[in-house]
């Protein structure tokens, strides 16, 4: 039998190393499909309930495996549905492939149906690479160039194959002209900076006093170089919550997480710095740097392209995180003067007293916040967690102290709902002996972890470790908005878009083979998590909380807050009684050792 296009490309993926291709059918990829059947299954199609979130299971696999991730999907529709995904990917700096069907070529510019100029939709979001193959001599090139790209430039690429080209007769390219050959592989590439530069970022370095480190995800294989660099600076360091694994929560100098979602160590320590050193983020809420003017400021990362953003840096380093700063650190100073580094050691001591404190404040039902901070102690040592978008970010960033090998991601950039449960399942394809956990709010479990349960339960009994626990924060609304709602507009709850039904998560988890446990009581809190983390099967807890716990930011201050209880007074009247009753009260037990003045 003939080598047909469709068998080729499979063919090539698995020169690549690619074992998992996360994907949905359709008939625009059925000659694919048929060549999956000859294939045996080799890459393994792994089945989603949507295209959307085969796109975010890839983006999972990818960021917990450091390989690149591929999705499949057919022509026009399921082309579309990959985009929000892809675009995850592609904001992240996430490598993934995207393959896609179209309709035959006679029909190409003839309205036909589900035609789209994929071209064209995939110009944006595969802007490094977009082709489309259209004789089987060009699949070779297409391919190779796709998958190297996605990796040399930790992007999403696009390879768009018309239905009628997949079932045609696979032909190399020949040693011809107007023929484009291609070989397998790329190496590692780890630039560094001249040493000219270098010496210039120490002496701006070695001028400060009272250094700040901001780590992003780029520094996470230069954890002993970015530790000796602080250590030699006297140096706290904060983290972009990409970069949240990539140094341990539990060193006393480490601050957490900046932003809105950050910490108030962080707030303060880049609110009194005198020199800041980025390495490997490209945070984007200048706001919460130094201000203008305050701080000299060098940065490294690897990406020329997102060099010098964000802050008026002096110094702009294009280099490998690790190898930059072993290059740098003989040329640093070493601080002799301790009083920066105990002022933040002191400040972060005092932060996770306040979390711990904040946990322990009485909800209705549930504090969401006890929830979260009870599983820190319980994290197995080799997780791997999720976030989704939402209120349980804020839990995530601020409660979960990340150690050791435990690795931990979400939506850092497009800040998108849905992708808890795909990425916790594309962690398991990628390390399917380590346990996994999701924390995701009622809204995006709704929007579609509900519906990739049904995945879970199809693949769960695969994974030599079956732990993957999905926690739900059910508090009945769309949270994070009413709180912005709240904050920034002075506005009450609007019911009609922020309330959403009371789902019983549990029992539909239980209806697929999973377990699953609804927890309505602070006593019980501690007791689930643990027989989750024992459980023999995936789980799904159902935690009722409290929707009048508020994210609040680590620079607000009672008065702040008080504003946004004005906005409950004029709409929300189940907590309007609370608010009568003495808010401020009860907020300066959610905000012990926040700032009161207004």
């Amino acid at each position: 039998m003939s080598t047909k296009v469709s068998d080729h490309l499979l063919q090539r993926l698995r020169e690549w190393g690619v074992e998992h291709v996360f994907g949905y059918p359709g008939d625009g990829i059925n000659g694919l499909l048929a060549a999956w059947g000859r294939a045996e299954d080799n890459p393994r199609f792994i089945q989603s309930r949507h295209e959307e979130m085969s796109a975010f299971e890839a983006v999972g696999y990818a960021k917990f495996s450091g390989r690149v991730g591929v999705c499949v999907a057919t022509s026009g529709p399921g082309a579309i549905h990959l985009l929000n995904g892809l675009y995850d990917a592609k904001l992240d700096h996430v490598p993934v492939v995207a393959i896609v069907g179209q309709t035959d070529r006679s029909a190409m510019g003839g309205s036909y149906q589900q035609e789209v100029d994929l071209v064209s939709l995939y110009k944006d979001v595969a802007s490094d690479y977009c082709q489309m193959v259209t004789v089987p001599e060009q699949l070779p090139n297409v391919l190779d160039r796709a998958i190297r790209t996605a990796l040399a430039r930790r992007t999403v690429t696009a390879v768009i194959v018309p239905a009628d080209v997949q079932e045609l007769d696979y032909s190399a390219p020949e040693h011809a002209f107007k023929m484009v050959p291609s070989s397998l592989g790329v190496s590692r590439s780890t630039p560094v900076p001249d040493d000219e530069d270098l010496q210039r970022a120490a002496e701006v370095l070695n001028d400060g006093g009272k250094t700040a480190i901001l780590i992003g995800q780029g520094a996470r294989g230069a954890r002993a170089e970015v530790l000796a660099v602080a250590d030699r600076l006297g140096a706290g360091i904060a983290k972009a919550l990409l970069g949240k694994d990539a140094l341990a929560d539990d060193l006393p100098h480490v601050t957490g997480a900046i932003g809105l979602l950050g910490t108030r160590p962080s707030y303060e320590m880049m609110r009194d710095c005198d020199t800041l050193l980025v390495v490997g983020s490209s945070f984007p809420y200048s706001q919460f740097l130094p201000k203008f003017g305050r701080a000299r400021a060098v940065q490294i990362d690897i990406d020329p392209h997102m060099i010098g953003l964000r802050y008026p840096f002096e110094v702009n380093l294009v280099g490998d995180a690790a190898r930059t700063l072993r290059r740098l650190l003989p040329l640093l100073d070493q601080m002799e003067d301790p009083a920066w580094r105990k002022k933040i050691e002191g400040e972060v001591a005092r932060w996770w007293e306040v979390m711990e404190r904040r946990a322990a404040v009485d909800a209705d039902p549930i504090n969401p916040e006890y929830v979260v901070h009870e599983l820190d102690a319980l994290l197995p040592q080799d997780v791997i967690l999720s976030a989704d978008s939402g209120s349980a970010a804020n839990w995530y960033a601020r409660h979960l102290r990340l150690r050791g090998d435990m690795r931990g991601s979400l939506s850092g950039t497009l800040a998108t709902m849905g992708p808890g449960v795909p990425y916790a399942i594309g962690a398991k394809f990628a390390h399917g002996d380590r346990p996994a956990i999701a924390l995701v709010g009622d809204g995006a479990m709704q929007m579609n972890g509900m519906a990739e349960l049904i995945t879970v339960a199809k693949y769960w009994q695969e994974w030599q470790d079956p732990r993957l626990v999905v926690a739900v924060l059910n508090n009945r609304d769309l949270n994070q908005v009413t709180w912005e709602m709240r904050a920034m507009s002075g506005a009450p709850q609007f019911l009609p878009s922020q309330s959403i039904p009371d789902v019983a998560y549990a029992d539909f988890a239980r209806s697929l083979g999973l377990t699953g446990i609804r927890i309505e009581r602070p006593d019980q809190v501690r007791g689930a998590w643990e027989s989750a983390l024992a459980a023999g099967r995936p789980t799904v807890l159902d935690f009722v909380t409290d929707p009048a716990v508020p994210p609040i930011p680590p620079h607000a201050t009672l008065d702040q807050i008080e504003a946004a209880a004005s906005a409950i007074l004029k709409g929300d009247s189940d907590r309007g009684a609370m608010v009568r009753q003495g808010f401020r009260a009860k907020m300066q037990e959610f905000l012990p050792g926040h700032r009161t003045e207004g």
